[in-house]
């Protein structure tokens, strides 16, 4: 029944009507296909039908409305319809009737089978009747012939294909981790200063390299397992030619003279469909899962800005460890993320440890009053954690005098403005209230405008310009200055600009420079002036 119907190009209602309900050439073509005598009058009370005879048909119909006993309110109307109209293959009786409310004999429903196969065979016939012929199917077996060893070559290469790719499967890595990989070596120097809090500047060009591998997994398809594999050599200039945190190159430190450690480990999921979680085991950072409000200058050192003071806000290093992170989306215009993330938590010693130790916790409302405006409200409490051992910058005299000895409450307002696909323009301000414990008070004061212009020159390109205050001391109680911890003198100026060219899609080369104005906030320093290019490698 169900291939027949589709043979009709109609539903099974409708071919159920065909096939049972209609007496299609029935009272004519039953004389034709049967030596069996058949009443003139079929269990029908209608009078004016009784004195049909079974020689007299009726011409098909071309219309339902031919049929005197057929009504549009009748239940298969539309059935009957598209039986006469379209298909042409349902008659009457030759008093213009069709007698639907009858019972249907078998000869009358082989006659009407019969009338409605040949023509269903009239139609195959006219729709295929140009498709395929004899010439087409010798034109064929010539080609195949003609072609025949291209074809078995063909044949072969697929054979050698399916052999590999079922070698591939069975000794693949992991059906649930992806591997990918980012090599910068950079090339970097100072190239004006010479001296700095009384030591001599060293100006000396260093080759360095920074490789990370992350292994990827997800269990669910919507959870995530890192663990990034990291090698480096090269040092903080901070340590080793400037003698200032200030300017420190971003993929430089934690020299480990390139051997493998484990960097980065984490596990992010989510808890419903508004809220994630981040599990950070080593190295977390509060990028992980908290919007900074710095897009195409955040790049982690491989990408984006090439130093720590312009790829965030300073205030966001004094979060990193171990501990979690917690981002909820109310809307896409509002979004919420806290964390708490301890520097020394696997040290069961005194003063360490998860709770014990140095942390830091946070809160963020991140606001987006349209597509272009992102804005970020920051809050930061943190305990003996500083600036610069998390790698963003600032004075000696605010991380090694003041936080490395203190609790502080940190407030930042970051913003980015995007007119343009192809120009950007952002900052922050951070402001941290540090209390040296059982000494005095401190304000530390940051800022920065940032400038970014994607696609600049070519599609993946980005072009980037910083300009603002590292991280300074601005004042001091009267406890601290007693103590001898006074405010930092003056005013440094951290004015960098870089240009990230894409060679191809994996491969990118970033020229950048950094200009100190007076290193340290103190113009007793000679200007310093830090140049690097930067080559990155992603697979």
């Amino acid at each position: 029944m169900q291939k027949f119907c589709k043979y009709l190009l109609v539903s099974p209602a409708i071919c159920g009507v065909m096939l049972f309900v209609n007496t299609a050439t029935f009272a004519g073509e039953i004389s034709k296909t049967s030596e069996i005598n058949q009443p003139q009058v079929l269990a029908n009370p209608d009078k004016k039908a009784e004195n049909i005879a079974p020689d007299q048909t009726m011409a098909q119909v071309t219309s339902v409305s031919q049929f005197s006993d057929v009504q549009p309110t009748d239940w298969a109307f539309q059935a009957l319809q598209s039986l006469v109209e379209r298909y042409g293959c349902i008659a009457g009786y030759p008093n213009s009737t069709y007698r639907g409310n009858r019972a249907l004999t078998r000869y009358e429903f082989a006659a009407g089978l019969n009338a409605c196969l040949d023509r269903v065979n009239e139609l195959i016939a006219t729709a295929t009747g140009d498709l395929v012929n004899k010439q087409d199917l010798a034109t064929l077996q010539k080609l195949q012939k003609d072609f025949s060893a291209e074809l078995a070559t063909l044949r072969g290469r697929v054979d050698a294909v399916e052999a590999r790719s079922a070698e591939l499967e069975a000794n693949r890595f992991s059906t649930t981790t992806k591997l990918n990989g980012e090599v910068v070596v950079a090339i970097a120097d100072v190239i004006a200063g010479d001296t700095v809090n009384g030591q001599e500047v060293n100006q000396n060009t260093v080759l360095g390299d920074r490789v990370r591998l992350n292994l990827d997994t997800s269990f669910t398809g919507q959870d995530l397992l890192r663990t990034r594999l990291q090698a480096t050599n090269l040092d903080p200039f901070s340590g080793t030619a400037t003698f200032t945190p200030e300017g420190d190159l971003r993929f430089a430190g934690g020299n480990n003279n390139n051997g493998v450690v484990i960097d980065a480990l984490l596990y992010q999921f989510p808890l419903g469909k508004k809220t994630g979680i981040t599990l950070e085991a080593n190295a977390g950072a509060i990028d992980d899962f908290t919007n900074t409000v710095n897009p195409y200058l955040d790049g982690d050192g491989g990408t984006g800005a090439v130093s720590h003071f312009g790829t965030r806000n300073p205030i966001y290093y004094l979060v990193n460890g171990t501990g979690i992170g917690i981002k909820h989306e109310f809307s896409d215009r509002l979004e919420l993320s806290f964390g708490y993330l301890a520097n020394d938590a696997a040290n069961p010693q005194l003063g360490s440890g998860l709770f014990n130790g140095a942390y830091g916790a946070m809160g963020q409302l991140t606001v987006k009053p349209s597509n272009q405006i992102t804005l970020g409200l920051t809050y930061i409490n943190a305990y003996k954690n500083t600036f610069f051992a998390n790698g963003s910058g600032g004075s000696n005299n605010a991380n090694d005098n003041i936080l490395q000895n203190a609790s502080s409450n940190s407030y930042g307002i970051e913003a980015s403005f995007q007119p343009s696909s192809k120009f950007v323009i952002g900052g922050w301000a951070g402001l941290t209230k540090a209390r040296v414990l059982s000494v005095g008070d401190a304000d530390i004061w940051n800022y920065a405008v940032t400038l970014a212009f994607p696609d600049l020159g070519k599609t993946g390109n980005i072009a980037g310009i910083i300009a603002g205050m590292e991280p300074k001391v601005t004042s001091v109680s009267n406890s601290l200055r007693n103590a001898g911890i006074n405010k930092d003198p003056d005013t440094s100026y951290h004015i960098e600009g870089f240009y990230q060219y894409k060679l191809s899609d994996n491969i990118s080369i970033t020229p950048a420079v950094i200009w100190l104005t007076a290193p340290d906030h103190n113009n007793q320093n000679d200007d310093i002036v830090i140049g690097t290019v930067r080559t990155t490698f992603t697979f």
